[in-house]
């Protein structure tokens, strides 16, 4: 890469205004400092329409509502670089914008925060969770039907405030938004992927640019972590294959192990009341044919007779 890029020019790099969000984009800061010493960095912080909806239900929202307001500026040439939750980030990305790298990625698994701090199977009948994710939902009510849950929108740190108080006896949030928040040990219980199935690229930090900025790519090459690449790479592929996650709730969940990857995946119906389950090895040399290969194979299970019906989105 060309050295006085680094040390002339000034990165730009957009950021929603909250708590997680600042500890997100400060985790991709330091990792390029670290590999550019010399790099100048500002950060620019942008309020997204879905932040500033606070009354409008999640789901209503639709995938990739926090990620658009960071996206039309980068479009517009305002910020060269946005870090978002993988999981946040639609499946078809708009022309001209790519994700250029991903962060190493934390604990990717669901976790419960709840007023006894009991673990899942040991939560008393009828219990209320707080989750707006039909994913959440309709796997924790195949494996507990007596549970209730209960929608809850806002922040992390106003979610856990919500434990125990306004008719929620917990709530379920990404372990790795607890786990960058410090607050690890708030966890009342991780959740195995076997019995929740994580969201494609939780845990995961994607770093998105501009397509045709290969001064920019060249920096993001530097802290892009291959595994992580690999994984949320398949586990995109997986939902664009099923619809891009606006049908019935769909999942997949991919690790790397020497040259293999392993994928588990997942579609039910919001009430529980029909759960399809797959898990397939393949090889990580192309990690978007393994993610269709992985929709085909839970397609297989009987799964294609719920996959394609509602839109939830």
């Amino acid at each position: 890469a060309n050295h006085s890029f680094m040390t002339g020019r000034v990165i730009r790099v957009g950021t929603r205004g909250s708590a997680l969000a600042r500890v997100q984009t400060d985790e991709v800061i330091n990792s390029l400092r670290t590999a550019w010493p010399d790099l100048k960095v500002e950060v620019v912080p942008i309020t997204p329409d879905g932040d500033r909806r606070k009354a409008a239900p999640l789901q209503s929202l639709g995938r990739g509502t926090f990620v658009k307001g960071l996206e039309e500026p980068l479009l517009r040439g305002e910020i060269d670089l946005a870090v978002h939750s993988a999981k946040d980030m639609s499946s078809e990305l708009p022309p001209g914008l790519a994700i250029i790298a991903y962060a190493e990625r934390k604990d990717p698994r669901d976790a419960i925060v709840n007023r006894w701090d009991a673990k899942f199977e040991d939560l008393p009948l009828g219990s209320s969770l707080g989750t707006s994710s039909p994913r959440r939902t309709g796997q924790l009510l195949s494996a507990r039907p007596d549970l209730e849950f209960v929608p809850i929108r806002g922040n992390v740190d106003t979610r856990i405030s919500k434990v125990g108080v306004d008719g929620y006896d917990g709530v379920i949030l990404a372990a790795a938004g607890l786990e960058r928040m410090g607050w690890k040990s708030k966890v009342s219980d991780f959740l195995d992927p076997e019995v929740c199935t994580p969201d494609a690229g939780q845990g995961a930090l994607a770093v998105e640019a501009r397509e045709d900025n290969s001064e920019v790519a060249d920096l993001l090459a530097a802290i892009n972590h291959p595994a992580t690449w690999s994984a949320v790479t398949t586990e995109r592929a997986f939902v664009e294959a099923t619809g891009g996650g606006c049908r019935v709730p769909v999942a997949a969940y991919a690790t790397v192990s020497d040259s293999s990857l392993s994928i588990r995946t997942m579609a039910c119906l919001p009430d529980g009341s029909q759960m399809f389950r797959s898990s397939v090895e393949l090889p990580c040399n192309d990690p978007v044919r393994a993610g269709k290969e992985a929709a085909r194979a839970l397609e297989e299970t009987g799964a294609k007779e719920i996959m394609y019906t509602a839109r939830i989105c």
